[in-house]
């Protein structure tokens, strides 16, 4: 096996339960032999068991297998995830070369420069022994075991230890922690906490519930893909979905109330690492990032997404997408409340669509969901329907309401909607959205994707976007997120699968960056066309806004 290729792609530790285990511990990523991927696994198992056994840890190893891979991963004490790690590694190691003496090509997210434990079990029991003495925290384990007795939620890193959310926190390092019996506990507690999941629209529903709470008199932290904010202020610019941003806003003694963007890979990468919360929401499940962490279905996706009910307890609630198969078929059994949402609501939990400009005056079909479904989340965290009611009335009139999610421009009467729509669902949901709002104009569409996706779904993006019939498409990469493509392959998928449904060349356009396409689709256009401009990375859609305001500025005087 000289030749073959690393015996793992990734190895990494899980900070909170997860679609593989209960609670925290290692997982990896393993390449099986193609005849003998039986035998390795089960001798995976038996290195796992005896090795924790030695450290005296309880776990049972959890294989998901997957083509011709396999996610290998245990439970272990959360402040041993280093060792766990290790562990894994050489378990893996052992098992897949039978006991031969080779050093596997190693990825490791947390420490690369860690070495990893040697073949033979008695020295790599001691060597583990050795790395669990020190990845140990004694203090850290007494305290967070004095939280659970007094009911309050508890959050471990690297970074910090603190019990508590918010207003009623406190944190500390994690090598320099108080004695239990110097913590005055009865000021601890607890703040709402609602989770947001979902393959498209989180965002939008994390800034709806945010305004909800924020009008109810909350200084509220929430934290998305654009950044974490606090009391209205972006405090970290940036992809803060994952458990980081989590962390940062529940650590924060200014805030009342908090809404959490969880996003599929945090999830897949940590865990869920909110030990606490009131309310979760999954917006909807769609196809996208199929492929990695052994996703490949619907039905994976539809887990990984519902994990966020490893936060709620029996009082809690669950809000779920009734128009959603993948959620009906998948959501499995729960200890508290399941409401179903789904847009034929509005009217009735929320304002007419017509009197949330959010939806477009319900062309925005895709912000009808939203908006009910911040409503259930809204009304589960106690907020009077007053308050969600003025709240929608009001969100969407100021593009800053809800940057790069459909905000809108007129440029010398062309009509220009800045999107965040990136996978097939959420970019047919937006054109469903222009079709209805277009009128005689003509449509021009800027396409992209990121390059870490399979080209089967990047040439279904394209399916999708020839479906609206646009008038001119202009292709790009995707600024910030190549992903190991080289520049122009992924708008040549796009261009080729365009051709094979039917779109003329005319019609097609590349250029290398996105507000070079933006420019192309201005000077293109004329009065009463829309422009629907999907637009990703933050610095490039701080370029395209900044383009467009010049060009609202620069309008001609009469």
């Amino acid at each position: 096996r000289e030749s073959a290729p690393p015996l793992w792609t990734d190895s990494r530790r899980l900070f909170g339960p997860n679609v593989w285990t209960a609670g925290p511990g290692a997982v990896l990523d393993a390449a099986l032999d193609p005849l003998h991927g039986d035998a390795e696994l089960d001798r995976w198992r038996a290195a796992v068991r005896a090795m924790a056994h030695a450290l005296g840890w309880a776990t049972e190893p959890r294989v998901h297998r997957y083509r011709d891979r396999a996610i290998l991963a245990f439970e272990s004490p959360i402040d041993a995830l280093m060792t766990a790690t290790l562990v894994n590694e050489w378990a893996w190691t052992v098992a897949a070369t039978d006991g031969e003496r080779r050093a596997a090509a190693i990825y490791r997210e947390d420490a690369p420069d860690v070495p990893p434990l040697p073949i033979e079990q008695s020295s790599a029991i001691a060597a583990a022994r050795a790395a669990f003495a020190a990845d140990a925290n004694p203090p850290a384990i007494a305290l967070q075991n004095r939280a659970a007795h007094e009911g309050l939620p508890f959050l471990f890193d690297d970074e910090g230890v603190s019990a508590g959310y918010g207003v009623r926190s406190r944190s500390w390092h994690p090598r320099e922690l108080p004695k239990s019996g110097d913590i005055a506990w009865g000021e601890l507690g607890t703040i709402p906490v609602a989770l947001i999941t979902g393959s498209n629209g989180k965002t939008t529903t994390v800034r709806l519930v945010a305004a909800m709470l924020a009008r109810a008199g909350h200084t509220v932290g929430y934290c998305c893909s654009d950044g974490v904010f606090i009391d209205g202020v972006c405090v970290e610019r940036g992809d803060w979905s994952g458990p980081a941003g989590a962390r940062m806003v529940l650590r924060d003694r200014r805030v009342t109330a908090a809404v959490l963007e969880t996003a599929r890979g945090g999830m897949l990468r940590r865990g869920v690492v909110v030990p606490r919360a009131d309310v979760a929401i999954v917006t909807n499940i769609a196809e996208d990032h199929f492929g990695g962490y052994g996703i490949e279905s619907l039905g994976d996706l539809a887990l990984v997404k519902l994990g966020v009910a490893h936060a709620l307890g029996a009082d809690s609630v669950l809000v779920l997408n009734a128009d959603d198969r993948a959620l009906i078929d998948t959501r499995g059994t729960f200890a508290g409340r399941v409401e179903w949402f789904d847009e034929r609501e509005a009217g009735r939990v929320t304002p007419p669509p017509s009197e949330m400009p959010l939806t477009l005056g319900g062309a925005a079909r895709h912000n009808v969901a939203n908006t009910v479904g911040a409503a259930h989340v809204a009304t589960a965290m106690g907020l009077s329907r007053t308050v969600i009611d003025e709240t929608l009335r009001a969100f969407g009139r100021d593009n800053a309401d809800n940057a790069g999610r459909l905000e809108q421009f007129d440029v010398r009467g062309v009509r220009v909607w800045v999107d965040y729509a990136h996978n097939p669902h959420g970019l047919g949901a937006l054109l469903h959205a222009a079709a209805a709002a277009q009128g005689s104009g003509r449509l021009g569409l800027l396409l992209g994707q990121a390059g870490d996706r399979e080209d089967d779904a990047i040439c279904a993006l394209a399916r999708t976007a020839w479906e609206a019939r646009p008038a001119r498409i202009v292709l790009k990469d995707v600024d910030g997120y190549m992903r190991g493509r080289v520049p122009g392959e992924v708008p040549a998928l796009l261009r080729a699968e365009l051709l094979r449904a039917g779109a003329p060349e005319s019609v097609l356009s590349t250029v290398s960056a996105e507000a070079d396409g933006v420019r192309a689709l201005l000077a293109w256009a004329a009065s009463g066309d829309l422009l629907v401009l999907p637009v990703h990375a933050l610095s490039a859609r701080d370029a395209v806004i900044a383009l467009l305001r010049e060009a609202t500025a620069s309008r001609p005087s009469s």
